[in-house]
């Protein structure tokens, strides 16, 4: 017998496991998209009802266009619900390879990212909803009809919803680089300039692309950017007063 099938055997536990994880992650999505996809109606009502905005029509512009907004939401439901039940199946497997140190770690970033996620996704959401107003009001002042396409309404806040949350997640990442002895809190201060550029260009790539809603969009992005800086600052002074 090889020592590579004498170590193939050896992990074909873990490789069993995994693929174990795998086919619940798969039945899980396939049944949140069914999920998704049936209820497209009742949730496109409900976002219609929040984004109840004075003279704008939501239309569709083909006979099959809902079927394709109702894949599209199955699509978003799944991985919406799929996801966090990956993230949990991975640490679930590695698990037995950290150490506590590092476990206590995960468990606590892991809450952290997905509250940051969610304030960054209902952030973007409200923003586009004062958006959507302010640019509805401006077309009717000129004399122009609101009637937007509702394939192009829900993509625009699904998308732009849901990358402002994982923009949301920078600090995590800054975080991560100085913990590694990449980064470091001063480094962080004497680039914060180019840090806030990087933060309104990255926005500006956002719709909505008016000035307000850039600024609007940009501030708690800043704001985070200090704080992490701070929270990074206090923990190397704790750590050096410690020492």
């Amino acid at each position: 017998m090889s020592v590579f099938t004498e170590n193939f055997k050896k992990f074909l536990p873990y490789l069993e496991d995994l693929r174990r994880k795998l086919y619940v992650s798969t039945f899980v999505f396939l049944g949140m998209f069914v999920v998704g996809f049936f209820s497209a109606a009742f949730i496109i009502k409900k976002i219609i009802t929040l984004f109840s905005i004075q003279d704008v029509v939501i239309a569709t512009t083909s006979p099959f266009q809902f079927a394709d907004v109702a894949m599209d939401i199955g699509f978003f439901c799944a991985v919406l619900v799929t996801l966090p039940i990956v993230m949990f199946q991975i640490f679930s497997f590695v698990s037995p390879a950290l150490t506590v140190r590092e476990k206590r770690g995960i468990i606590l970033l892991v809450p952290l990212s997905v509250g940051l996620f969610l304030v960054g996704f209902l952030y973007g959401f409200f923003m586009l909803y004062y958006s959507f107003t302010l640019l509805a009001k401006i077309n009717h002042s000129l004399g122009v009809q609101n009637i937007w396409n509702i394939s192009s309404f829900l993509s625009q806040i699904s998308i732009t919803a849901s990358l402002l949350g994982i923009v949301f997640q920078f600090p995590l990442l800054l975080t991560a680089f100085v913990r590694a002895g990449l980064l470091d809190h001063i480094w962080l201060r004497k680039k914060r300039r180019i840090a806030y550029f990087g933060v309104f260009i990255l926005v500006s790539l956002l719709p909505p692309t008016d000035g307000i809603s850039l600024i609007a969009m940009a501030l708690p992005l800043l704001l985070l950017y200090e704080v992490t800086i701070l929270i990074n600052f206090n923990q190397h002074n704790h750590v050096w007063i410690r020492n």
